[in-house]
Formats: structure tokens, C-alpha cells, sequence
């Protein structure tokens, strides 16, 4: 809005209605500056624990496992971990279910099976029934298990199932009415959020423990993606719940990260949906069922996936198919790239062999596989997971006759016997390597399938195709070493 003084005014006048004009301006304009000031951070005070410890607590268990072993003599036992008896000779705690002191204890016949102390771990209920999930690590190998309460009953328990990819067990105590938790949504579970660990670390019983998510989806190498806390961990916390504020379970504590033995910040839980899962199948039969296809798998790097034309790092890079498995009648070749099952994407390797493993046996599924740079859709009939497979693989290659080449190699036809040996169509094999293909990792022995996504027939095709090439960029070769497989880029220039 244009404001205009009018001429009748004295000039005195004038100057103090300008003031007044200004000063309303400036305070306007602070008052609009104030409105738009963002909201100071409201102050949050620290969780309190007790309430959610109260209502759960009653649900977590001790479980400690025997096993019939032969006596020693003095009353050692050579079964129990040493890490854990040194702790409790170091601070003087008492061992659970040993006796305070060996000297005094009444000898016992040589050879008579006595049962030993075995270990300590955690467990909860989550079945009204008496159904009790732990790690699978807690009683492997056990002959008794005995699970205690917090009221101090006692029970010998069951072994309904244990699965040792996941590391999830199941066990059952003959009794009805207990307290039990309530299962949580992990897909809710953000990092950063608090969370609490109870359990029986070094046999202490009902340990509460507390920090918060340091991340989600972690691998280990293990089967399952963890979830990865700061909360203290510590021998005889594994098989016990991982507890959000809402008072729900959210994963089984399972492992830590550690060079000493003992907590170092890092712990990682069995995230609960992906336990429960196994817990089904183990209360249903007893056992865990999964599909394979026979493969084996890399990760897929930045630099391959740029090289060869897909663009980002995704998917399952295929090292080896096992002989005669599914994969290998599906069409599944030595370096595909696997992007898809059933529609699904695999994003990192790791996805794989959850989303195989949760097919049922006998089941058709499409797999979509990125080979030479472009996709095709192959059909394959999943089989059913067996522990210690045996995987038929070709040997070593032997050496034909050398033939010159260039970058750096010298390569050679494959004969008929090693190529029937390999299961491949053709390739090269590579005599003696120097420069920059020595400097990307290539050696003497290796096959070479492909190059720049072009398939390999033979040693004169293969110089031809390296005598076009840009010696300025880089090349993407697929090779073949032993049973895997690998992309390497050779940077003439380097």
C-alpha cells in the first residue's frame, strides 16, 4: 500500500508522521519475522524401562542345557566354554547347576555317564501353552533342557525343532496358562528407536539391558538380514527377545560382534517375523522346508554392473550352477546376473536365497536373468533344500596348445573334453598373462567366457574382437576359474 502526505501539513508534522510510519513498519516486520521462527526442539527426558519391564518380564525364561557326559576328574568339565568358566573364576559367581565345590563332591565311578553342565541362554514364551522359541545354538547337542521361570518353577523341556540356518529353536514345557509377549511389526522398527534385551548373560538370570537400533537389514553372511543394536549382549543373552517400547518382541538376540569374546556396542537380533516363520514350520513338522535351485552366488559390484550394461549394482551374480540341479535345466548359465524370482526383485545377493528358500518344493517359478546385456525370462522347478548337498562341479581345466593373443594374453581353444567338462559352449583358455590383464586379476588357467557381453567361440574370435577395441576404455571380461565364475575389468591404459 502507497501512503501520500498532504501539502497542508507543516513540515514538522511531516517528520513525525514519517516516524511513526517507519517505527510501525519495523515492528510489523519483527512480529512477522517472530511468526515464522521454527519451533524450538521440545526436550525429551530419558525412557523408563520399569513398566515395560514388569509386563514382560514374566515371559522371559533361563533355559540351561545338560548332556551325558563321562566324569572328570576334580569335577571340571571340559564341556562348558572357557570363556564363561574363566569369567566366573575371575569375579567368583557361582555356576549354575555345578557344585560350589568340587573337591568335596563324592567321587564318582569311573565311566559312569554323568549328566554335565552344558550352558545357559535365554528363551520367551509366546504361547499360552508352554511354547517356548530360543536360538538354535542354545540346545544344540543338548540330552536335557530345563527351563525356569520367573516365579522359579521349573521345567524339562521339549526340543520340538531347531533350525540351524536361522539359528531359531523351538522348544516346549509341559504346562498351560503362562504369561506370554506380544509379537511386533518389524517393519515398524526404526533406527534410532530405544529398545531392551532381557535374559540371563553369564547365567545371571532376568538381566535387563537397554539401547538403540543401530541398523536394519544388516548382513552377516548368515541367511537372514539382522537387526544390528547397541544393547548389551553378552553370553547367555542369546535365544532372549529384542523389546521395542511398545512392550512387543521385535527379534531374538542371537549374536554379537566382538575381538575380546565379550560385548564391543555391536549386537545383532534374528528379526521376529522371519523367526516366527521357522517357528511355524518347526511346530508343524518339526522341520524347516525350503526350495533351492543350485546355484552359486556373488555380489554384484558397482564397477561390473556399469561395465557390462545393467547400469547399478543389483541382483545375484551366478559363480557356478550345480550339475544337473534346477538351475542348470532351467538354462541358468556360469555369469547371469539372476534380477528377479517370481516378479520378486533381487536387489542384493543376499535376497536370493530367502526368496528361493521360502518357495515350496516342487513349485514352477520364473527367474529373470540379465546375460550379455540384455534380460530373458527362464522357467525353473524348485527343489528342496537339503543340509551338505553335494555340489558337482568341473575341475580344474588342463592346458592346451598356446595361442597368442593381446592385452596382455596369450589364450588358447577349449577341446571338446574340457568344454563337456565345464558344461560350457566355448570360451578360451587363458596360457600366460601379463600388463594390464595380469593387473586386473587374471592368471594362467583361467577360461574366459565373454567379453564386452560378447560370448567367446574361440581364440581367433577372441583376437579379432580385442584387435577392434578402444585401447583408451576399459574392457569387461567374464571369467572362469576353477568352479566360478567372475566379471574383471582390464584398464589398457593403467
Amino acid at each position: 500500500m502507497r501512503l501520500q502526505l498532504s501539502s497542508s501539513f507543516p513540515s514538522s508534522s511531516h517528520a513525525a508522521i514519517r516516524r511513526q510510519i517507519w517505527g510501525g513498519a519495523l515492528a510489523l516486520g519483527f512480529a512477522a519475522l517472530l511468526s515464522v521462527a521454527p519451533a524450538p526442539v521440545r526436550a525429551q527426558a530419558l525412557p523408563d524401562f520399569t513398566e515395560l519391564v514388569e509386563r514382560v518380564g514374566p515371559a522371559v525364561v533361563n533355559i540351561r542345557t545338560t548332556e551325558r557326559a563321562r566324569s572328570a576328574r576334580g569335577g571340571a568339565n571340559p564341556e562348558i566354554d572357557e570363556d564363561l568358566l574363566e569369567f566366573f573364576r575371575r569375579f567368583g559367581v557361582p555356576i549354575p547347576g555345578q557344585p560350589q565345590n568340587p573337591r568335596r563332591t563324592p567321587p564318582q565311578p569311573d565311566g559312569e555317564p554323568q549328566p554335565q553342565q552344558r550352558g545357559v541362554g535365554s528363551g520367551f514364551i509366546f504361547n499360552a501353552d508352554g511354547y517356548v522359541m530360543t536360538n538354535a545354538h542354545v540346545v544344540d547337542g543338548a540330552d536335557e533342557v530345563i527351563v525356569t521361570l520367573t516365579d522359579k518353577r521349573e521345567f524339562k523341556a521339549k526340543i520340538i525343532g531347531a533350525d540351524k540356518r536361522t539359528d531359531v529353536a523351538l522348544v516346549k514345557i509341559d504346562a498351560s496358562g503362562l504369561p506370554t509377549v506380544k509379537i511386533g511389526d518389524v517393519n515398524r522398527l526404526r533406527v534410532g528407536e530405544w529398545v531392551i534385551a532381557i535374559g540371563s548373560p553369564f547365567g545371571l538370570e532376568n538381566t535387563v539391558t537397554a539401547g538403540i537400533v543401530s541398523a536394519k537389514g544388516r548382513e552377516t553372511g548368515e541367511y537372514l538380514p539382522f537387526i544390528q543394536t547397541d544393547v548389551a549382549i553378552n553370553p547367555g543373552n542369546s535365544g532372549g527377545p529384542l523389546i521395542n517400547m511398545r512392550g512387543e518382541v521385535v527379534g531374538i538376540n542371537s549374536q554379537i560382534y566382538s575381538r575380546s569374546g565379550g560385548f564391543m556396542g555391536i549386537s545383532f537380533a534374528i528379526p521376529i517375523d522371519e523367526a516366527s516363520r521357522v517357528s511355524e514350520q518347526l511346530r508343524a513338522s518339526g522341520r524347516v522346508i525350503r526350495g533351492r535351485i543350485g546355484v552359486q552366488i556373488d555380489q554384484v559390484t558397482k564397477e561390473v554392473a556399469e561395465s557390462i550394461g545393467l547400469g547399478k549394482p543389483m541382483g545375484a551374480l551366478v559363480r557356478s550352477v550345480e550339475s544337473g540341479g534346477p538351475a542348470d535345466k532351467a538354462g541358468v548359465e556360469a555369469g547371469d546376473i539372476i534380477t528377479k524370482f517370481e516378479g520378486r526383485g533381487i536387489d542384493r545377493a543376499g535376497d536370493l536365497p530367502r526368496v528361493v528358500g521360502s518357495a515350496k518344493p516342487g513349485a514352477k517359478a520364473t527367474l529373470q536373468v540379465f546375460r550379455r546385456g540384455s534380460y530373458r525370462d527362464l522357467g525353473v522347478v524348485v527343489a528342496e533344500f537339503e543340509a551338505d548337498q553335494p555340489r558337482r562341479v568341473a575341475e580344474r581345466d588342463t592346458k592346451p596348445p598356446a595361442a597368442v593373443g593381446a592385452l596382455g594374453l596369450a589364450v588358447a581353444d577349449l577341446s571338446d573334453a574340457q568344454k563337456r567338462e565345464l558344461k560350457v559352449k566355448a570360451g578360451v583358455r587363458v596360457e600366460s598373462v601379463e600388463g594390464a590383464a595380469a593387473r586386473a586379476g587374471i592368471r594362467e588357467g583361467d577360461v574366459i567366457l565373454s567379453i564386452d557381453n560378447t560370448e567367446i567361440t574361440g581364440a581367433k574370435q577372441f583376437d579379432a574382437i580385442v584387435a577392434k577395441l578402444d585401447r583408451t576404455r576399459a574392457v569387461t571380461v567374464l571369467v572362469r576359474r576353477g568352479e566360478w565364475v567372475n566379471y574383471l575389468v582390464i584398464r589398457p591404459n593403467r
